[in-house]
């Protein structure tokens, strides 16, 4: 029975596929092909990285829509709704449109032999985005890498700049077990004579060995732009270039971090052929805002704060920020990942702001989520393998609130899967 509903849709597409990850792109291309889908707007942006990506997202969207320009983003995974990985000027788009654009590609995905096409459940949902986007008179799209970069899907299409976030260990798996492997992945984003923007102030050799090769223009934090964090007392922050110096205010995204990922969203929007005025920049990045990084909800006088970060280098810049606000009572954190994450990694970056651990499970939540028993496991010989055990995250916050007495903080994170859990909770 063809599926009619968008709930029937994704159920549908998760099972089409005997992977639910298929780095290739041959697949992809044929489908791609056969829908005929044009560049999806008149400029492109791609970003793809480690951290970050979704925040630089927020950004380069938000100082775009704030010039007056029309917006297409793609990012993912979603937190509570699949709508939320496609947004045209500013909204998610509705069941209706996904719903169509899922059709057009599965109509496509039988070739004139008759033979069909196989797509994972990224792949359906990049050519139903490229597909909507198509159909509206976009000035700008940005596409949000999903893992890597060469064999990503939204590597089909060709962007005007590129941007590499960050590069660090996660989905070793996949994409190498070392920096510079996953650096080679990422670079395949770049192309010749385009501006790829990194915001490393170390790139790999192999990211800027690949630029140098295709004749990409590296454009690199720290060399061809800079940012300044305010002086003590003053509420603004500089970024600035040769010939260019802007003054901006704070971000809504309060971590250390979102300095950087601002900055490297304004070097790309400065990367392409469009003129801009100055207050685009400083109301972009005042009201760009995603969910669950750093997100704060309070609960009779404790501080809950949900976060995505997932790898050692997300855990780094939390306990930074943990240092930087401190509480008058304990900060506890809970703590649930998936399988495949080095989340001894995790635990050793982010122990020293932690008070106490609770442990929650994800089994029921993703095929690559672990029940609680097994994810306890996993941390054997960390800081946190001693933490209280709970079924799953709701379970876990529940049980945290009730014993943390106020002026106490509790971290929630881990996973994408975990924050949805706790937006669920607090109506984020």
């Amino acid at each position: 029975m063809t599926p009619r509903t968008l709930s029937d849709w994704l159920d549908y597409i998760e099972r089409q596929h005997s992977k639910s990850i298929d780095m290739s792109l041959d697949r992809l291309r044929a489908v791609a092909d056969r829908m005929a889908l044009p560049k999806p707007a008149r400029h492109v942006v791609t970003v793809g990285g480690t951290n970050g990506k979704g925040s630089t997202v927020a950004f380069i969207e938000a100082i775009a829509r704030a010039a007056g320009l029309s917006v297409g983003a793609y990012t993912s995974p979603h937190l509570l709704r699949y709508n939320e990985r496609v947004r045209i000027d500013g909204v998610d788009v509705d069941d209706a449109s996904l719903v169509a654009a899922f059709e057009a590609v599965e109509s496509a995905r039988v070739d004139a032999s008759g033979a069909v096409a196989t797509l994972t459940y990224f792949e359906y949902g990049t050519l139903s985005a490229l597909w909507l986007f198509a159909r509206r008179d976009l000035d700008l799209v940005v596409l949000e890498v999903g893992l890597g970069g060469r064999l990503d899907a939204v590597n089909i299409v060709e962007p005007d700049v590129a941007v590499i976030t960050t590069v660090d260990l996660d989905h070793q798996a996949w994409l190498g077990d070392t920096i510079e492997a996953i650096g080679a992945e990422k670079a395949r984003i770049a192309r010749a004579w385009k501006p790829l923007v990194l915001g490393d102030d170390d790139p790999p050799s192999s990211v800027l060995g690949h630029a140098y090769a295709i004749g990409a223009s590296a454009v690199r934090i720290g060399c061809d732009f800079f940012f300044a964090p305010p002086a003590e007392g003053e509420a603004h922050w500089t970024w600035r270039e040769v010939g260019c110096e802007l003054e901006l205010p704070m971000p809504a995204l309060v971590a250390p971090v979102q300095l950087r990922n601002a900055a490297v969203a304004i070097a790309a929007m400065r990367a392409l052929p469009i003129d801009l005025p100055e207050a685009a920049f400083a109301e972009g990045v005042a009201v760009a805002h995603v969910p669950a990084r750093l997100q704060r909800f309070a609960s009779d006088g404790v501080e809950v704060v949900v976060d995505v970060g997932h790898n050692p280098q997300a855990a780094r810049s939390l306990v930074d920020w943990l240092a930087a606000v401190p509480m008058n009572g304990p900060t506890h954190a809970i703590f649930a990942a998936l399988g495949d994450k080095d989340v001894a990694g995790v635990v050793e970056a982010l122990a020293p702001g932690i008070d106490r651990w609770w442990l929650a499970g994800l089994a029921d939540m993703s095929p690559r989520g672990l029940d609680v028993e097994g994810f306890a496991e996993t941390l054997h010989g960390t800081a946190a393998a001693s933490g209280v055990r709970c079924a799953t995250v709701d379970a876990a916050i529940g049980a945290a609130l009730r014993e943390m007495p106020a002026g106490g903080r509790i971290l929630v994170f881990g996973s994408f899967h975990t924050a949805a859990a706790a937006l669920a909770r607090f109506g984020g």
